[in-house]
């Protein structure tokens, strides 16, 4: 059985968040899942239930050091009954040179579910985490090395 090369295994340092072509480097964690929800199928003849793809729900977080309220600020706008809701796209990207390639994956329809408008605690760098839902995703140059 061959062994896990370590050196190809992917390292979260080389991961950068983007929006809206802007290098979002102060952003250091990222997550963006897709949460499959199954109805419970009866069989006739058979004890075992089966199951049925149902509703699928994307969803994701970016965390961060906080720098500017610019970010607070655009999504802010849908506390304004007269405006709508923000909505962008993130680009995520994982590229360790050592690992065996990199991958892209662009968020589409991208609505935050939280504003931060203020917190910090003594003593501590501020941080900021953003929850988000999105409407689709899209992998972007797909590269494969040696």
């Amino acid at each position: 059985m061959p062994q896990l090369d370590s050196t190809r295994t992917i390292k979260g340092e080389f991961g950068e968040i983007w929006s809206d072509g802007e290098w979002l480097s102060n952003f250091y964690q990222a997550e963006a899942t897709a949460d499959i929800s199954y109805e419970r199928i009866r069989r006739a003849g058979s004890r075992v239930m089966g199951n049925k793809v149902g509703t699928i729900e994307l969803s994701g977080t970016i965390t961060g050091y906080k720098i500017t309220s610019e970010l607070a600020r655009k999504v802010a706008q849908v506390l304004d009954s007269k405006k709508g809701a923000f909505v962008t796209e993130l680009i995520m990207k994982l590229a360790d040179p050592e690992a065996y390639g990199y991958e892209r994956v662009r968020l589409k329809g991208v609505q935050f579910t939280r504003i931060d408008i203020m917190r910090f605690e003594h003593g501590s760098v501020v941080e900021t985490e953003w929850p988000f839902v999105y409407d689709g995703v899209e992998w972007i140059d797909p590269i494969t090395q040696g």
